[in-house]
């Protein structure tokens, strides 16, 4: 299946906020009255592109901004979306390291003279990672020594690691939120330098913005996490 991509260059949002979403159940009373909640392995992503710039006299973005709500036509519709995690990912360097340009293996670029990109961080799924497991198995290749509270998607599910479990070496055994979405196969490389998110609009006219302005404006628009897809997925 085919998703939209947000056009990040065009539409280039200022902030990428990615909350969690638990979901917990209520377990009855505790001494106080107070009812005890129940941690489940449920639970989602909700996602904000913020200051977005369009108008003024740059009319593609906003014929990119239309194009982009059409396909989508609501709710129903499904687009990846960045979420930047510069502040959080586990660069070897503990600073930002930009992604590294490299040509083939015998030193030519691509025909049009581009080179591939690769990531800065080198982080792989060391066992198969099951779908609704919530406890996942890290190697690190090129990374920080901590991977405790770091993101990572993989095939644009997007995932949180919580306190170390067990630590062996370059292995590190973790909580992740949310529960594993499609099975991650034991040595696929997971995309940490710039995670992204497969989502739906968090409501049907969220992408409403004001036409004919020739004033410069800057918009945001909700998202939640696409769960209804993953769960057909794991059914089909």
């Amino acid at each position: 299946m085919s998703f939209l991509y947000w056009p990040t260059c065009t539409l280039n949002p200022r902030e990428t906020p990615a909350n969690l979403v638990p979901f917990t159940r209520g377990g009855g009373k505790v001494l106080n009255g107070m009812e005890r909640a129940t941690r489940t392995d449920k639970g989602s992503w909700v996602v904000e592109l913020q200051g977005i710039s369009i108008g003024g006299l740059d009319y593609g973005k906003k014929r990119t901004w239309n194009a982009l709500r059409v396909g989508l036509g609501g709710r129903a519709g499904l687009i990846v979306v960045p979420v930047r995690s510069w502040d959080t990912a586990p660069y070897a360097s503990g600073k930002f390291e930009r992604k590294i340009m490299l040509p083939h293996d015998d030193g030519t670029p691509f025909d049009d003279g581009t080179l591939y990109s690769q990531g800065a961080i080198d982080i792989v799924m060391e066992e198969t990672a099951t779908i609704s497991a919530n406890i996942v198995t890290l190697r690190r290749v090129q990374a920080a020594d901590n991977l405790a509270g770091i993101r990572f998607s993989y095939q644009h599910a997007l995932y949180e690691t919580g306190p170390a479990i067990d630590v062996d070496g370059d292995l590190w055994t973790l909580p992740i939120f949310p529960s594993i979405r499609a099975t991650i196969p034991a040595g696929a490389p997971l995309e940490c330098d710039e995670p992204t998110c497969l989502v739906h609009l968090a409501d049907d006219r969220g992408m409403d913005i004001a036409q004919g302005k020739r004033e410069r404006q800057e918009v945001s628009v909700a998202f939640v996490e696409a769960v209804d897809y993953w769960n057909d997925l794991a059914g089909a």
